[in-house]
């Protein structure tokens, strides 16, 4: 056998044991479970064929406890870059079968290569994550490793996206990386996020919690928010990040991308001029407004089942993406709070840092009142959606729908925090306060000097509803550029964000600004 056999010989051996992970038995373990093995996902992730994979041959190096005899090439992780939908994209993808998926510094260094160069091409990475967290045989390498992969996650957050798939355990500092990324997307039944697990919270604080209760898909996506999206099964999550990655841009520098679209730009929506209910206490579902407008009524909505008074997610408007946010009515009344606050803010900023246009429906009666949220920090916290909006340079339209009172309404995208277009349905309300508690406070001593005082508040309550509780005196002053029929609105959206296309606009030159955190 000539040298050059040899060579050949030897590169498919090494290949072979590649591809075999950690061996048939732990491959049908993983199937067994309802999984993919990381492989799998990586090919049911990227258009077929076109995965390109580094370090397929990389081992550890590791020699204490008995690591020496135990190397498998590729070493628990598979990285490279391929394509989705035809665009470029860098992924990686955790091996459980090869030591539980835990981290070594050779894992970590795999990883960042292909972080380092997503971030100089300009391209998406996406994460797989299925591991048990740290190699503990390598001990504090492990734990650099892990570090070196957090600076890269913070050093790539804005410039290019970054995406998160939980298809296992994901616990201790592996927690973090998803963390850092834009978006995270759990599977229902058979991925777990938590700083500690069950067990030492047993010991430490005596509670008994499974995994699923304390760190699953429904647990992190109702009660913590810290998962944006769940999927019922492994093949459905990778679907999702597909569908995801077709309304976000490539990059910082670049644009999302345009869909065609047969829906008609100018396309009517009669039934949108009487979806508002007449009784300003009534409530109604934002959704099925968002729904109406959007191109086909497609709607990706994120983080859908936390904090629930707040909607946001991506639309597309005569083929163009955007960012909506929008106050929802059927719970809390819209109210903002502390988690609606920080949902909306942080979509917002994921939003401006890609260049994303940004589309508000506003129906706010203003803060949620309580001593839990004063307590919990609804100034600060109601201060990061504020913040957000005014520090967004993309461009900005915003509908109001119904309410918008005091604080609420200067913080949900309004004129003065340079929203760039903004309309008002004549059923909106535009005001420091409701009627009721205004006529209440102005009119104390006249209704305590009332002979029938509910009578009397009825009248100083319409009185104020026709004088301020309507679009009319914002318009006189500016601050809502036109008061639109309802049914007009699609064609209004879809034509101011083609006027905005190309907006510039800036802000003071600084190293970072400083959000109330």
């Amino acid at each position: 056998m000539s040298r050059r056999e040899h060579m050949l010989e030897r590169l498919a051996q090494a290949d072979q044991a590649a591809f075999a992970a950690g061996g048939a038995a732990r491959v049908a373990r993983q199937h067994k479970q309802g999984k993919l093995t990381a492989r799998e996902r990586v090919e049911a992730l990227l258009d077929p064929g076109s995965f390109e994979e580094y370090d397929r041959l990389k081992t550890h190096r590791c020699t204490d406890f008995g690591m020496a005899e135990q190397r498998i090439p590729g070493d628990g992780v598979i990285t490279g870059h391929g394509t989705i939908a035809g665009r470029r994209v860098f992924v990686f993808s955790q091996d459980f079968t090869v030591f539980g998926g835990s981290l070594s510094g050779a894992f970590a260094e795999k990883v960042c290569k292909i972080m380092d160069i997503a971030m100089k091409v300009g391209a998406p990475v996406i994460g797989l994550n299925d591991s048990g967290g740290a190699r503990i045989q390598e001990g504090v390498v492990s734990l650099a490793g892990y570090a070196d992969i957090f600076l890269r996650n913070t050093l790539a957050s804005g410039v290019v996206p970054q995406i998160s798939g939980i298809f296992g355990p994901c616990a201790g500092g592996a927690v973090y990386s998803p963390a850092i990324t834009d978006f995270t997307v759990m599977v229902e039944g058979s991925s777990y996020m938590f700083i500690t697990g069950p067990e030492v919270i047993k010991s430490v604080t005596h509670e008994e919690v499974t995994q699923e209760a304390l760190g699953g898909a429904h647990a992190h996506s109702s009660k913590s928010g810290v998962a944006h999206l769940t999927a019922p099964d492994e093949h459905a999550a990778l679907d999702t990040i597909r569908e995801l990655l077709s309304f976000l841009p490539q990059n910082r520098s670049e644009r999302p991308p345009m869909q065609p679209t047969d829906d008609p730009a100018d396309r009517e929506s009669p039934k949108l001029d009487t979806l508002v209910p007449e009784n300003p206490n009534k409530p109604y579902d934002i959704k099925a407004i968002i729904e109406e407008l959007a191109d086909d009524g497609d709607f990706f909505e994120v983080q859908g089942a936390w904090a629930r008074n707040m909607v946001v997610g991506f639309a597309r408007f005569g083929g163009r993406p955007a960012g909506i946010v929008a106050n929802q009515p059927m719970v809390l009344a819209g109210c903002l709070d502390i988690d609606a606050s920080i949902k909306a803010a942080r979509f917002v900023r994921f939003c401006d840092a890609f260049n994303i246009p940004l589309v508000t429906f506003v129906d706010v009666p203003g803060f949620l009142p309580g001593t839990a949220q004063e307590w919990g920090g609804i100034i600060k916290h109601g201060a990061k959606l504020l913040y957000a909006f005014a520090e967004a340079t993309v461009p900005k339209i915003t509908i109001i729908t119904r309410k918008a009172y005091g604080g609420a309404y200067d913080v949900m995208a309004s004129k003065h925090i340079r929203a760039d277009v903004n309309y008002a349905w004549p059923t909106a309300e535009i005001a420091v306060m409701g009627p009721d508690g205004a006529v209440n406070i102005i009119h104390r001593k006249t209704l305590a000097e009332a002979d029938d005082v509910e009578q009397k508040r009825a009248e100083l309550v319409e009185e104020y509803r026709e004088t301020f509780a309507n679009p009319f005196r914002a318009a006189e002053l500016g601050y809502i550029d036109a008061i639109i029929h309802p049914r007009e609105t699609r064609r209004r959206i879809i034509t101011g964000l083609e006027m905005l296309k190309d907006k510039v606009d800036t802000n003071p030159a600084k190293k970072h600004g400083n959000i109330p955190l």
